[in-house]
Formats: structure tokens, sequence, C-alpha cells
């Protein structure tokens, strides 16, 4: 049996008498129970209870007998519906939708209240991305058939309610290319022939006032300012500049600008409000009022309420704003304004002038101008951060930790050196070792210490090596284990002393050692029979920078020894018979009698072969030690049939 057709008009009408009991009971149970008692899809179910809602909410407005509270239950219901999930998230905001444009605006207002107190739940998961689409629409909708002039607060409610709904990275809600409202005219009299101003003072004359018909202290005094239409005509023009800061970079614009701005803030600086009419107990008003109940949301530009405007502080302070403001867009950096829009050094050095003196003359209005303007300054210093942030193009604010950023663990306090430091006898200070803490106290001062000369020294090789030469004679009978060389210090000091000192240290060999002590045996050999006898060891030189002289005066001693020279074979004379062998080295190496390995070995370590010729020579001096004379080189030579080098060698 196919099961039965989905229903519309029925499963409808049954929710709507469920929707009109819950809205008696003002329970959602109604509703839940019907809602689950219907067969069908969940979907099906869903879109015929929001309509269900919609037609309850219209035959209560159509009736015309219900209140804001009625409509207001209805939405809540709607709301409850949402969270029991029997109906779409889109429901509570298309009631609101309809209900606004329904109702008269005095009406809208209370309707309003509700959604701005609400906006924690519009803001939570279930309904935002559902319906903040919808709110921003009856948002806008209710702009448009408000006045901004004469429903300036309803507006503002508007705007603030948008402002808390949506995030500050939505760039729906930001002027991003910083767009001016061009559409705010200011409307004033620009014809000289219909103004009212000069005929002023005439015809109070001609009409005159019945004596005591005001009170002494209450009477208006006449105003100090003189006011005529061309101060009139350029106060109130002014105002396009404000509202189009563009022409602001005009040539002649600015020209016109700066006449008519020079002029204004002249009659603010030589006509104080301290110099005025305002009477005390005016300002005592203005300070007890703390700014209530004033609104500017459209300048009153009748010729008649000249004088009072410029003898009204909060007036004052409103134009003066405009000025610093108008005055930061000049100067900053906007990411969409032209390349064109650029100010030079006279304007700019006029704007730095100007807004000293509106900061001043802000300073100087009744009541609290300091406090006034340091809050107009701050205010103004966010408004440039809030510029950078959009010239950024507006970066998120919330940083989102990383999965591996995870929370560590308190590590243990280390204890501080003020803790252990200088505790002991003498204040001592305890380093953990006996060696350590005798090192770090020999002196109060360890940097000075380092510092001391008495630390500059290298010593020379016949002074460092003496001791070694010494126990390397067979005749003192060492043994091994007692010999300076098997100790690490004592080597690690022997190497670096020799990569400063010997030119043996940089050699190449391929003799293997074991250990450092074995190397070590054989630099000493090397060294007893080249260092001098005869010279004492104060005249060798010691400091850092003659270290490439001390090289050339050992191997210039070395060549000077006769007994050296007619035995050993130089490393001179070696790169010279290098050179001359080149490729035919390998012919020498069997008179050397070289192994197989080693010239395998040779041929492995470069591919140069002047450079092999060489290795082969050092390899046979690393073999043969004090046997490497000149003469075993000649008569391998000359065996090998190599008779021209030996020739040039022995002239050498």
């Amino acid at each position: 049996m196919s099961p039965s057709l989905f229903n519309f008009v029925d499963v409808k009408d049954k929710f709507t008498v469920a929707a009109r009991h819950a809205l008696t009971g003002k329970t959602c149970k109604h509703l839940v129970a019907a809602f689950n008692q219907i067969p069908g899809n969940e979907t099906e179910k869903k879109t015929t209870l929001d309509q269900a809602l919609r037609g309850v909410l219209g035959d209560q407005i159509v009736e015309q007998k219900a209140s804001c509270d009625d409509y207001l239950s209805l939405i809540y219901l709607s709301i409850d519906a949402v969270t029991e999930g029997i109906c779409s998230a889109t429901t509570p905001f298309v009631l609101l939708g309809d209900v606004l444009d329904c109702l008269p605006l005095d009406l809208c207002d209370k309707i309003f209240s509700f959604v701005e107190e609400n906006v924690s739940t519009w803001k939570s998961n279930s309904f935002y991305t559902a319906g903040k689409n919808y709110l921003l629409r009856m948002c806008n909708d209710l702009l448009r058939r408000l006045s901004k002039s004469q429903n300036t607060v309803f507006c503002g409610r508007i705007q603030l309610f948008l402002a808390r709904l949506f995030p500050l990275s939505e760039k729906s809600g930001l002027n991003l290319q910083s767009q001016f409202n061009l559409e705010n005219v200011t409307v004033f009299n620009k014809n000289e022939l219909e103004s009212t101003l000069g005929q002023k003072s005439t015809n109070e004359k001609e009409e005159g006032m019945e004596e005591g018909e005001m009170g002494e202290e209450e009477a208006p005094a006449q105003s100090s300012i003189p006011i005529d239409y061309n101060l009139y005509r350029k106060f109130w023009t002014l105002q396009d500049y404000f509202r189009n800061p563009v022409q602001c970079y005009d040539k002649f614009l600015w020209m016109t600008f700066l006449k008519f701005s020079d002029e204004t803030l002249a009659v603010f600086k030589s006509y104080k409000l301290d110099d005025m009419q305002a009477s005390k107990r005016k300002l005592d008003e203005l300070r007890g009022s703390d700014g209530e109940h004033v609104y500017f949301a459209k300048f009153l530009t009748s010729e008649k309420l000249m004088d009072l405007q410029l003898s009204d502080s909060n007036f004052r302070r409103h134009i003066l704003l405009q000025y610093l403001i108008l005055f930061q867009y000049l100067k900053g950096q906007v990411k969409f304004k032209s390349s064109s829009c650029v100010l030079n050094d006279d304007q700019t050095a006029w704007i730095e002038e100007t807004t000293k003196l509106v900061y001043q003359l802000l300073k100087e209005i009744p009541p609290d101008g300091e406090k006034f303007a340091g809050m107009v300054e701050h205010i103004l210093d966010t408004e440039e951060n809030w510029n950078n942030w959009k010239n950024e193009g507006c970066p998120s604010f919330v940083k989102e930790r990383t999965v591996d950023d995870k929370p560590k663990r308190p590590s243990r306090k280390r204890q501080a050196p003020e803790d252990f430091l200088g505790k002991g006898p003498d204040r001592k200070i305890f380093m953990g070792n006996d060696e350590l803490t005798r090192l770090w106290n020999l002196n109060s001062d360890n940097m000075e210490a380092c510092k001391s000369d008495s630390r500059e020294f290298m010593p020379s090789l016949d002074e460092f090596f003496a001791e070694a030469i010494e126990q390397a004679d067979p005749v003192n009978m060492v043994e091994e284990e007692y010999k300076v060389v098997r100790n690490p210090n004592y080597g690690w000091r022997a190497l670096r002393l020799l990569s400063r000192r010997s030119p043996h240290f940089f050699q190449p060999t391929n003799q293997k050692f074991k250990s450092l002590a074995d190397y070590l045996d054989s630099m000493v050999s090397k060294l007893a029979k080249e260092l001098p006898k005869d010279i004492p060891s104060e005249e060798i030189k010691t400091g850092e920078e003659d270290d490439d002289d001390n090289g050339d005066n050992l191997l210039k001693d070395n060549n000077d020894s006769p007994s050296i020279q007619s035995k050993l074979v130089t490393n001179q004379q070696m790169d010279d018979v290098a050179a001359k062998l080149g490729a035919q080295w390998k012919s020498l190496a069997s008179h050397l009698e070289m192994k197989a390995a080693e010239l395998r070995e040779i041929e492995t370590d470069s591919e140069d072969v002047e450079m092999q010729a060489k290795l082969l020579l050092v390899a046979w001096q690393d073999r043969e030690g004090t046997q490497a004379t000149v003469e075993s080189l000649v008569t391998a030579l000359n065996a090998a049939g190599f008779s021209h080098i030996t020739d040039s060698l022995s002239e050498a």
C-alpha cells in the first residue's frame, strides 16, 4: 500500500489551531505535539508551519485588534519553535519584517526595542547565518521611511544596532572607499537683494518696543558681532567644503576656502563667548544640561538666527569640529584617494597652523572647554587608527591558536643569582667544582681579569716543545705514558700553536695516525731537527700580528743550516720535482718503494697530476723520516731515468 500524499491545506489548518492554542497558553508544547503527530517529511512540515505562523500574524494585522504585545508573543513563539527544531530559522525575521511593514512609525519604535534587546539571540549560531541579511534589509527599509532630521534618534538606534550585530570585519558595513554624503546640501539665501540683515536695525528702531514688556535681565542685548550678508554668505558656503572635502585639492576652490575660513575663525577669535551677551544664568543652564536634548541634525540657516548661533557654545563646537575632521582627511593617507589629491607645502603649513588655532578656540568655549578639546583630540587619534586598519584591507582582529600551540607546563623557577652568589665566607662564589670555584674567585671582576695584559701571550715553538723534545730523546728513557704529548690539555694547546707557528701543520700527508699523541710524536721529531739550537728563544717574536713573519723566519733559519740543507729534502725542492714529474710520477713510485695501495689512495685524493706527484713525495718523506735526504731522492730519480731533474736539484 503506497503512503498517503502530504496534504498541505489540512496540515496548515492543524498548525494554525495549534499556534493559537500556543499563544493562549504562552507555551510551545502544543506546536511540538502537533508537529510530532502529523506524518510526513520534516522539510514539508517545517515549511507548512512557517506559512501557518505567517498566516496567524496576517489575521492579527487585518483584524487590527492585536497590540504590539500580541505581535511580539507570536515572534517569541517562532523563536521557541526554531530552538525546538520544528520551523525554519528565517521565520522570526520574516514575521518581524511583516510587522514593521504594516505598522506606523510610532509602533515600529516599540517593535524595534524588542529587536535591540534580543541582539544576543540574533548573533547566536542558530539565527545569525540565516537572519543577518533579513535584519539588514529590515533596517534599511526602516531608514528609508524615517526622516534624518525629524527621527534622528531612531535612525541612530538603527545604526548602533547594526554595529552591534555585525563584526568589525564585516565589510558590507564599512565605508571602505571613504565616500561622502554628497546629498547633504545646506540651503541658505544666496541672493543678497533678498537679505534682511541690512534692514534689521532700521526696522527695530521703527517698530520699537513697549516699556516693561520684558524683564531687564531677560531682555536680549544687541549682538556685539558685526553680522552682514557677506559674513552670512561666507560662513554657510564653508558647509559645501565640509560636505565634499575633495574640492580643497582644486587650486581655485582652495583659495576660496582659505579666505572664507580665515574670516570665520577671526570672528570666533575676536568675539569670545565670555565677551558676549550670554548671561550667567545661561552658562549655568549649559553646565547643568550636560548636552541633553541638543540635536543639530540639520543646520537652520535663517539670517535672523545668525547672531544667536554664533553666540551658542554647542553651535561653535560643531563648526570647529567640522574643521578638524576635514583637516584629518586632507592630511591622512586614504587608500582609495586619487593620486592627484596631494597637498603642497603651503597648504600643509596652513592646515597645521589652523589646527592649533581651532584647538585653542575649543578650549576657550565654556563650559569645560579644556576637557572637550582633549576628548575630541583622543577621538580623532582613534579615527586615525581606524583609517589605517581600512587601508590594510580590514584584517581580522581574532588570532586563532594553532593546533601545535598547546599550553606549556609551568617550568620550575630557577634560583636567582643573588640567592647563591657571594654567600660563602669572604663573599666567595661557589661554582659547584673546586677548580672552577678557585678560578672564578681569582679576581673580584672577572671581565677585567680577562682583559689583563698578562693574558695576551703566545709561546714560541722551542719554548713550548722543549720538554716534549727532551722526552722524545731515547737517551732520557722516558716511558710513553709519562710523556707530555699524552696529556689531552697539552695536545690541544700544541695543535693551536702549530697552526699559528709551524709550516708542517698545513702540509698534506698520507701518513695515518691512530691518536693525537702519535701525531704530536711525529711533529716533535720534525721540530727537533729543524729548530735552531743557537738562537735564543727571546729573539723569536710572540705577537699574533707577526705570525706570518715567524713562519718565514723558521723556514729561513732552516735553509741557512748547512747540515739540514745537505741532507733533508725541503718543501720547495719537493714542489720543483713534482712540477717537473707531472704525469710521470708513477715511474718514480716504484723506485721509492711505494705500495700499490698507497698509489691508489694518492689517485683518489686528487685528480691533478702535479698534486699527485707532490703527495707521492710527501708520503715518501713521512715514511722515511730522517732518511728522506736529497741524496736518496737523487738516487731514485736517476734510477727512474729523470737525470735532468737531478741536475737542477743538485744546483738548487
